[in-house]
């Protein structure tokens, strides 16, 4: 019987994935956590917790270093939330291109029987753009990027992508339709709208600095809703100062952001909908389930997707530092155990490295004590040995 421990509030859809195998919130010694925004930095991680899924792409709320150095997988459950995002992205472009925010705080002051007299004569200053036929620069072809990049097409907007590091599958799901720059700054130069949908990294914190806001068009509308700390904050209010950026629009509030016209803050929405929750509470049960019963792995933040066929009786699993002879000093403590193995596979992200070995046999003392050994090899961070039924 496997154990989970849920924070924050679960979608019944995602706990409803689990089978009679599992106890969901019945034990303080969990194999799993599946979570959302709850911050795990401090917290203190029972010695029997092999995975944490985080219902969501983020994961800056969950420690990577201490969470590996004690040999529990760390998930996200990437794309769950991307068409709501989408949606949201494209609904921001049609309000910000039609002054819809500004219309609505004039009606909103301005009522009385007058107020269809005074808007006729008034509403030019409301006057906006039409989408159809404006460019839009896409920086982030990925799950959420793609599909706003597919829509904006639909929306007759001439649509620029770049991704550097964009997957055969992300390839994919981008209409032909779409441009491909090979450089940031020549998807932004003529770009009438710049909406970025990058991972928060080492290379992206920053990326919208002042040397690159400098070569978007003048009069650009600036959107991000992928990560805060992306756009150089100083560096977008001063283009806006200078009308460099007609408008910034984001999803992560800042003190230095309030108060202007030109500002659009929404309060961190782009995956809240009752649709998004439930996927990611879906795809991260699913996620918890197949790790803890295959030991395989996918959309791992601190492990290297790795996926093999359990067709053995037995499978053993080895989180552990990606350096020299880890596979030799396995290989040799299973040969010295009398132990055959039918199939090995291998890789390694960044300092960590994942192995799976599928035996047919094991005999009854090699069960209790291979574990056991496997653990006490320098380097390694957790060995797990599964067992059909």
């Amino acid at each position: 019987m496997y154990q989970i421990k849920t924070f924050n509030a679960i979608a019944q859809a995602g706990l409803d994935q689990f089978t009679d195998d599992y106890q969901i919130n019945e034990s303080e010694a969990p194999d799993a956590y599946l979570i959302r925004s709850v911050n795990l930095h401090e917290a203190t991680f029972p010695k029997k917790l092999k995975v944490i899924a985080r219902c969501g792409a983020g994961f800056n709320n969950v420690p990577l270093d201490r969470t590996t150095q004690n040999g529990i997988a760390v998930f996200t459950t990437p794309g769950s939330n991307a068409n709501a995002v989408k949606e949201l992205v494209i609904s921001l472009l049609i309000a910000s291109s039609r002054n819809l925010f500004t219309a609505a705080a004039f009606s909103a002051k301005n009522s009385g029987a007058d107020i269809s007299l005074r808007t006729e004569k008034e509403k030019t200053q409301f006057n906006g753009t039409e989408l159809a036929g404006k460019t839009l620069a896409v920086i982030g072809v990925g799950h959420v990027g793609s599909l706003v990049a597919n829509a904006a097409n639909t929306l007759g907007m001439k649509v620029i992508g770049y991704d550097p590091y964009l997957s055969a599958d992300a390839a994919w799901r981008i209409s032909t339709k779409i441009h491909r720059a090979n450089l940031l700054e020549a998807a932004i130069s003529n770009a009438d709208y710049v909406t970025i949908h990058v991972p928060k990294n080492e290379e992206t914190v920053g990326m919208f600095d002042e040397a690159i806001i400098s070569q978007m068009k003048p009069g650009a509308v600036l959107l991000n809703y992928a990560r805060g700390g992306i756009v150089d904050l100083d560096a977008a209010l001063a283009a806006l100062n200078h009308h460099q950026l007609t408008q910034f629009l984001t999803d992560f509030g800042d003190d230095k952001l309030l108060n202007r016209d030109d500002v659009v803050i929404t309060p961190h929405i782009g995956g809240s909908t009752g649709q998004a929750e439930s996927n990611g509470a879906v795809q991260g049960a699913q996620t918890i389930m197949n790790f803890l019963e295959t030991g395989n792995v996918q959309n791992s933040v601190n492990l290297p997707d790795i996926q093999a066929p359990f067709k053995t009786r037995y499978r053993l699993t080895l989180m552990h530092k990606n350096i020299p002879n880890m596979v030799g000093q396995i290989a040799t403590l299973l040969a010295d155990s009398g132990i055959n193995i039918e199939n090995m596979s291998n890789a390694a992200k960044g300092d960590t490295a994942y192995t799976i070995i599928d035996v047919d046999h094991l005999k009854e003392v090699q069960e209790t004590e291979l574990k056991s050994n496997l653990a006490k090899i320098p380097a390694v961070y957790r060995a797990r040995l599964l067992k059909k039924a």
